[in-house]
């Protein structure tokens, strides 16, 4: 799977485990920089993936948090905080959620790397409810689910 992956300044410590991790789990990975704001790494990897040009993206900052809220306000993207492997492959395995978000200065680099894997092998049920719920997430994203 081709995974576009960004960093802020406080997200670089954790350049070497994210992009090895996925390489051991078989992914193209591909390291779009690294920016002092995390807004601004946020769009990259938001527009790589919302562009299917990468089926997914890795965020990492300081919290975690910055990156994750700035990437959800893109059409098209769905990411959220994994800060541990149970959380990093629900987010996909339900939710179909197309980027995670890691803070390096909340979990060590161990960690790190199991919710990078576990995010990257998980797929999405496909499952009637995960899909319906799916659904009422793109009508607000759309903005019919804001009446």
């Amino acid at each position: 799977m081709k995974i576009a992956v960004a960093f802020d300044h406080a997200g670089v410590p954790f350049r070497d485990v994210v992009m090895n991790t996925l390489t051991a789990g078989g992914h193209e990975p591909t390291d779009l920089g690294e920016q002092d704001d995390y807004p601004d790494v946020a769009i990259i990897v938001g527009r790589a993936v919302a562009s299917a040009d990468y089926e997914r993206g890795v965020l990492v900052c300081g919290s975690g948090a910055g990156v994750a809220v700035a990437a959800c306000k893109l059409p098209g993207i769905r990411a959220a905080v994994g800060h541990e492997p149970y959380t990093a492959a629900q987010m996909v395995t339900h939710d179909d959620c197309n980027v995670l978000c890691l803070g390096a200065r909340v979990v060590g680099p161990a960690l790190a790397e199991l919710c990078v894997a576990a995010f990257a092998q998980s797929v999405f049920s496909g499952d009637e409810r995960h899909v319906r719920r799916l659904g009422k997430v793109l009508e607000i994203e759309q903005g019919s689910g804001m009446q």
